[in-house]
């Protein structure tokens, strides 16, 4: 049974709604995580109340052209397959009878009902066909001739022996099928030394007592003798008399000195004489100057854009209409928009995005956010496809990728204070993307606003780790709370925010280890230390230079922290960190698949080296370079 279905302006403004009250706000999380986010595409969303009271599916369907949002909801168990053809009849009928200036469609009630009854008698009468023309098919014992020696050896099921597409349950069938013909059980002919590819698939090798060695194999018996001949050469050789050959002199490298003028500048600040970096050695304190967070970065004007669009639909392509009936519509303004007047110039922006590392899948799930928004609107006067598509999409990224609250640190830093606790922040991501360094320009920034900062050395698991948060410490002149290797990170941190209240420490800057999004142990101990000690702020810190795998990194590190939560309201992540921004040129989509992908904002942006090589994301600088 439908629970409700909602009729409203893009504006928001509701025009006519019928149905039961649902729990919790199903509709209001659609708009906020699934059309703002430009996933309009999707072909459904699932809502699950608070508490566990209900869970809703909702579908949508668009009348562009008049700027109207169809929405039907109901229970996700109950499966209904008229949903799709009852919101394509609902809006065909509402837009005969809607007037802008109009507030109240109560007469539309009758229309809906007897909408509903044909819409589930058609679904009804569909059911029974399918059931009517569905004949059940015996699976047949005997065995297609020829079946286990074609191709890779795949064994088919005798009703599809013949057909080279099976389904992938044919193939799972063919694979056990291959099982039973080996005598020995096993399905795997590498570990046996079989040939799959072997004409008579009754003989069974074993190892290499009946069959060839494998090519490549290596041979023990030969390394053997090959040391037995050597080493009777080495004692015979040279007539029992020992020459000493005279150790080389080492030499010691030198500095690559890169300009006419050496530097007497010092570059290795550990100290050897204390292993715990306590050594009575004198380190200056390292200032870089002002850091990039605090500068505002300048935009070029769209001319050099609007130039490129021009070049682009100068360059001869295939024209599908003539040149006076396009010149006829374009001054008319009556073309409405079809899907396949948008595949054209959306193929282009996907293979664009996508040369821009974006991830495929985020390049076509946006297109066809796009042509969902743009389907059944009509163009305006003198305005082309390829232009109307780009606007769209220069929108689309521009919701995207504009955060969706607030990512001020600084304020919350204070409001953190004036509740007498320090701000906590977590730096997590996979191996060797940066986060020691990337935390150490963090806190260099803090520290230019006057912000007490205290660095805590959770990375208990990597070789160095610690010396390494040590040395950025000594050269920042700010405290370090470690408690060496092989020790619990959770239990770590908790102590390290411990300390930071009775040293009146304002931030807490977490470093953690390094791990791969498939690491069962490390990701539980991750969870374990967001989950016990509660931070104001998760960081994902990842490369810009990753393409898909950005997809399956905030994916799985998100799946990961839910799954693994002891809380219901499980803290995912907050924020993004993006590395080596400085190393990618114009391939600037990993931002873009991280946003997407996650709905957390880019808070910072390593370029550089030295700590004062961190910046905010200039999301107009993005898009333009996304679709330049």
């Amino acid at each position: 049974m439908l629970e409700q279905l909602l009729i409203f302006t893009r504006g928001g403004l509701i025009l006519w709604e019928l149905g039961n009250a649902l729990k919790g706000s199903p509709i209001d999380a659609l708009i906020r995580s699934c059309l703002l986010e430009e996933r309009s595409a999707d072909a459904a969303f699932h809502f699950d109340a608070p508490g566990g009271g209900a869970a809703y599916t909702l579908k949508w369907a668009f009348d562009n052209d008049l700027g109207l949002v169809f929405v039907a909801v109901y229970q996700r168990i109950l499966h209904l397959l008229y949903v799709d053809d009852l919101l394509a009849a609902a809006r065909r009928e509402f837009s005969q009878i809607y007037d802008p200036k109009r507030t109240s469609y109560g007469d539309f009630d009758e229309i809906f009902r007897q909408l509903q009854k044909e819409a589930e008698a058609r679904a009804e009468e569909m059911r029974k066909s399918k059931q009517a023309g569905r004949v059940p098919v015996a699976p047949s014992k005997k065995q297609a001739p020829g079946g286990a020696a074609r191709g890779s050896g795949k064994q088919r099921s005798s009703g599809g022996g013949g057909n080279g597409g099976g389904s992938g349950k044919d193939e799972c069938d063919g694979d056990s099928g291959k099982g039973r013909w080996l005598a020995n059980g096993s399905s795997n002919g590498q570990e046996n030394g079989i040939n799959e590819n072997s004409r008579a698939p009754n003989t069974v090798v074993k190892g290499k007592e009946n069959g060839a060695p494998e090519i490549g194999a290596f041979d023990v018996n030969k390394l053997q003798k090959l040391r037995s001949k050597g080493g009777k050469k080495t004692h015979t050789g040279g007539g029992g008399t020992k020459v000493a050959k005279a150790e080389p002199t080492k030499t010691v490298k030198k500095n690559r000195v890169w300009d006419d003028s050496p530097s007497e500048s010092r570059l290795d600040y550990t100290d050897p004489a204390n292993e715990r970096g306590e050594g009575h050695a004198e380190v200056v304190a390292a200032d870089q100057g002002e850091s990039m967070m605090d500068k505002e970065e300048v935009v070029s004007s769209d001319s050099e854009l609007e130039e490129d669009e021009e070049l682009e639909n100068e360059k001869p392509g295939i024209k599908k209409k003539g040149w006076f009936s396009s010149m006829l519509q374009s001054i008319s303004g009556n073309a409405v928009l079809e899907k396949s007047d948008l595949e054209p110039a959306l193929k282009a922006l996907k293979d664009r995005l996508m040369t821009k590392n974006v991830a495929e899948e985020i390049a076509e799930k946006l297109c066809e956010s796009v042509a969902a928004s743009l389907e059944g609107k009509k163009l305006g006067s003198f305005t082309r496809v390829s232009s109307t598509v780009q606007t769209a999409m220069e929108e689309a990224l521009l919701r995207i990728l504009t955060p969706k609250r607030s990512i001020d640190i600084l304020r919350d830093v204070h409001a953190a204070k004036d509740q007498g606790r320090p701000y906590v922040v977590v730096f997590v991501g996979v191996n060797g993307v940066g986060k020691s360094t990337n935390l150490a320009k963090v806190a260099y920034w803090l520290l230019q606003h006057n912000i007490n900062v205290m660095l805590a050395a959770c990375d208990t698991f990597r070789s160095g780790a610690v010396e390494q948060l040590r040395t950025h410490a000594r050269r920042l002149q700010i405290p370090i709370f470690e408690k060496g290797y092989e020790k619990d990170p959770a239990i770590v941190a908790k102590e390290a925010i411990q300390e930071a209240k009775r040293n009146n420490s304002d931030v807490v800057l977490v470093d953690t280890a390094g791990r791969m999004q498939d690491n069962e142990p490390l990701m539980r101990a991750l969870s374990k230390l967001i989950n016990l000690n509660n931070p104001d702020l998760v960081l994902f810190v990842g490369e810009a230079l990753v393409g898909n795998d950005a997809v399956d990194q905030l994916t799985k590190f998100n799946q990961r922290l839910a799954d693994l939560s002891t809380v219901p309201n499980a803290r995912l992540i907050d924020g993004i960190l993006l590395t080596k921004f400085d190393t990618i040129d114009d391939k600037v989509g990993a931002a873009l698949s991280m946003v997407y992908v996650s709905g957390a904002p880019v808070m910072f942006v390593g370029c550089g080296q030295s700590y004062t090589d961190l910046k905010k994301l200039n999301v107009k600088s993005i898009v333009k370079t996304l679709l330049k």
